[in-house]
């Protein structure tokens, strides 16, 4: 399976990190200014390491290490679940909007648990 991946940029769920912090980018456009250096910023940076731990495990070429980057996206993954669901409560996310994004992180989350599973400890 590995020996087909040439760069992250070919893996399905480095592609769906991807599209994913562009859809929160996107919903966190709207929330309040006050929240801009707070919930937002922690929202974005959160999302933005899912996709980025994903890469730089791939890019160290050696599994094991590839694992615990997998792991790091794992909690970044959490983290944002709760940051979505804070947004919901606070009222800057309709639950329509949040639960989507739950649906998506569970996605993530799934297909990381079996990326992590796949490779050789």
């Amino acid at each position: 399976m590995m020996s087909e991946i040439k760069s992250y940029r070919d893996l399905l769920i480095w592609q769906k990190g991807i599209a994913f912090v562009k859809r929160l980018y996107q919903e966190t456009a709207h929330f309040p200014d006050s929240e801009r250096y707070g919930l937002v910023n922690q929202m974005r940076r959160a999302a933005v390491s899912i996709p980025s731990n994903i890469a730089e495990g791939q890019a160290r070429q050696h599994s094991g290490e590839f694992r615990q980057f997998l792991f790091v996206a794992l909690g970044s993954i959490a983290e944002i679940e709760t940051q979505v669901i804070i947004s919901q409560e606070l009222g800057f996310l309709p639950e329509t909007i949040s639960a989507s994004l739950q649906a998506d992180l569970l996605e993530l989350q799934k297909m990381t648990r079996t990326l992590a599973s796949r490779l050789s400890k």
